[in-house]
């Protein structure tokens, strides 16, 4: 496993060598609402991702233990992309990352209706989602 250099001691940092990147944080985005994504999957999203791009940080995240392979169910010639439970566990921060987009920018109306359900208990939406990606 290749071991990322640290730039510094500084949590912050040390976490965005891991996942920090822009293609990095949508491909865990696409992860986590859509459950399971194939390499397709991760090329149709609309921020247009270029192949080598996201073979690197597939291979990024999966060294750092953020996503994991697994088989297909109906394709021995794909690959499905999960979460891990480290993974999971950048929900918070994702939440976070779209209730400050809400504030300063036009977010989409499904975003928009979720983060109504995240103001309402953010603790319980959080706790609901965990156990939902858990289950795939």
């Amino acid at each position: 496993m290749t071991q990322i250099k640290k730039r510094s001691d500084c949590p912050i940092s040390c976490s965005l060598d891991m996942w920090g990147d822009k293609w990095s944080l949508l491909i865990v985005r696409d992860l986590m609402f859509a459950k399971e994504c194939t390499y397709g999957d991760f090329l149709k999203s609309e921020e247009g991702i270029a192949t080598n791009i996201l073979a690197s940080r597939l291979q990024t995240l999966e060294e750092n233990k953020i996503i994991e392979k697994h088989d297909h169910p109906d394709s021995k010639a794909k690959v499905l992309y999960k979460l891990t439970r480290k993974g999971i566990d950048l929900l918070p921060i994702l939440i976070e990352i779209n209730l400050w987009a809400e504030k300063y920018s036009s977010i989409p109306a499904d975003r928009k209706a979720m983060l109504k359900e995240v103001k309402k208990d953010k603790p319980g939406f959080i706790k609901a989602m965990t156990k939902e990606l858990e289950r795939t």
